[in-house]
């Protein structure tokens, strides 16, 4: 969001790296240059300028709809950590917020924000962003991030471990408190409330009776909130997509979080640099587990949206169209360029795309094939660096 290119899993550069070197990082490539030669500077001060004309270019696209050549509107959504980013929202043509994590007001405060904290920042973002719809995601805690006011034990592996909705249900009046935040925030645009890391319907469940305490709360107390919010929750646990068709008949939306979703079906550590390239968004096993959580969606009648990194990934787009996804939702800066991506193809090349790479068998073949495409679609994303040759 803040534009910074970054570059991991390098290893050794630490002990290759002195102080008052020079370093060149280039983001898009995944490389860094240490102490480069004059040709190299000017290389890349050269593709730094074409970067940023490139980028002022479909800047300037951002707002027209999301249309394919056929005319199949799509829906391109923001992801936000902060309140400071709705501006990058709305000058990027986002059409709404898919995905508010609030973690991050509860790891920035030094105690536990209080219920008006949280409603005074939601209700910004809700009125900032009204008519468009917010999705405000209650606090996916633990893991890696655990703010310094909550008392938790140290986990071997906290990435399967007390985290999230399993965590707001060991902590009721917290999680009680985000729901009063946000049903009061409510009122003020339109505002719909998301469960992260469900993995069985008993989650699902327990979470709504304590909504329906707070509701309660709120209506003895004559605080006004919208009656009919949408609640939903993200799919990125295999047993939710096994459980999707059921889960789909107690949430008003599916939202796929992809980032989780791959590191659990492929049984990965996605922080650790040994097993890091097994991290493939386009592994068959996925695609597939997205086609079904679709399906599910679609056969129950109940919203669905992709929220994870793959959502803003302009190789994933046309296959991500094909297998039905109408709502996206993207980092801010990548809201112009996944809307190019749409408006350069039909609906029907992209269900033909979706059926070509799900009979391929390994992630290299998907994702060649997502290569080729999208360069074919707009050649200029492989001429500016946007989309790499697998290295």
């Amino acid at each position: 969001a803040l534009q910074i290119p970054a570059v991991v899993g390098l290893e050794t550069i630490t002990d290759l790296v002195k102080e008052g070197d020079l370093l060149i990082v280039d983001g898009n490539a995944g490389e860094v240059v240490i102490n480069p030669d004059d040709s190299d500077i000017i290389r890349y001060q050269e593709r730094q300028l074409e970067h940023e004309a490139y980028v002022s270019s479909i800047t300037k696209t951002g707002h027209l709809p999301a249309t394919t050549l056929d005319g199949h509107r799509i829906t391109v959504q923001a992801n936000m950590e902060f309140l400071e980013e709705v501006t990058a929202v709305i000058d990027n043509g986002g059409e709404g917020v898919g995905l508010y994590r609030t973690e991050f007001l509860y790891l920035r405060s030094k105690g536990l924000p209080s219920e008006d904290d949280l409603f005074e920042d939601y209700r910004q973002v809700a009125e900032i962003m009204a008519p468009n719809p917010v999705t405000i995601r209650i606090l996916d805690l633990g893991g890696d991030k655990v703010p310094s006011d909550l008392e938790m034990s140290k986990e071997i592996n906290p990435a399967l471990g007390l985290r999230a909705i399993r965590l707001c249900l060991q902590e009721p009046d917290m999680l009680k408190t985000q729901f009063r935040a946000i049903l009061r925030a409510s009122i003020y645009g339109k505002v719909q409330l998301m469960v992260p890391m469900v993995s069985g319907l008993q989650e699902v469940l327990d979470a709504k009776l304590i909504l329906e305490k707070a509701k309660e709360e709120l209506d003895q107390e004559e605080i006004d909130y919208n009656q009919d919010i949408k609640v939903g929750i993200m799919i990125e646990v295999p047993s939710a997509v096994a459980m999707a068709e059921i889960l789909a008949r107690h949430v008003d939306f599916f939202s796929i979080g992809t980032n989780d979703l791959i590191q659990y079906a492929l049984a990965i550590d996605r922080d650790n640099e040994q097993v890091a390239y097994l991290f493939q968004p386009f592994h068959p096993a996925i695609l597939r587990m997205i086609q079904q959580v679709v399906n599910a969606a679609k056969n129950a009648g109940i919203g669905l949206s992709l929220c994870g990194e793959m959502a803003g990934d302009p190789l994933c787009t046309p296959f991500l169209l094909g297998v039905g996804l109408d709502n996206f939702s993207v980092n801010a800066r990548a809201i112009p360029l996944i809307k190019t991506v749409v408006r350069s193809i039909t609906l029907e090349e992209a269900r033909n795309d979706f059926k070509n790479v799900m009979a391929l068998g390994t992630a290299n073949e998907v994702r060649n094939y997502a290569l080729e495409r999208t360069k074919s679609l707009i050649p200029e994303l492989g001429e500016k660096g946007y989309v790499q040759n697998p290295g």
